[in-house]
C-alpha cells in the first residue's frame, strides 16, 4: 500500500509549489504549448505524485472532490450553477 501524504501540508510548501507551477505554466505558454496540453501534462504529473504517495481509494476521493467542485460551479466561482 502506498504511503499517505500528510494532510497538514505546510502553507510555505504549498505557496512555493504553487509558485513553481505558475512559472512552469508561464514558461509553457511562452513556448506556445496549447492550454489543453499544459493542463493534461499538469494533471498527469499530479496523478503521478498522488499515486506515489496515496492509495487508490484516497486518490479516488481527491478526484471525486474535484468533480464535485466542477459540478457545483465552485471551480469557476459560480454559486448558482448546479
Amino acid at each position: 500500500m502506498a504511503q499517505q501524504m500528510p494532510q497538514d501540508g505546510s502553507p510555505a510548501d504549498l505557496s512555493h509549489a504553487g509558485a513553481v507551477v505558475d512559472k512552469a505554466i508561464e514558461f509553457m505558454a511562452g513556448q506556445n504549448i496549447s492550454a489543453i496540453a499544459v493542463a493534461s501534462a499538469l494533471l498527469g504529473g499530479a496523478l503521478g505524485v498522488l499515486a506515489r504517495s496515496m492509495d487508490d481509494a484516497a486518490i479516488a476521493q481527491v478526484l471525486e472532490n474535484a468533480l464535485a467542485s466542477v459540478r457545483s460551479g465552485e471551480l469557476r466561482g459560480d454559486p448558482e450553477r448546479h
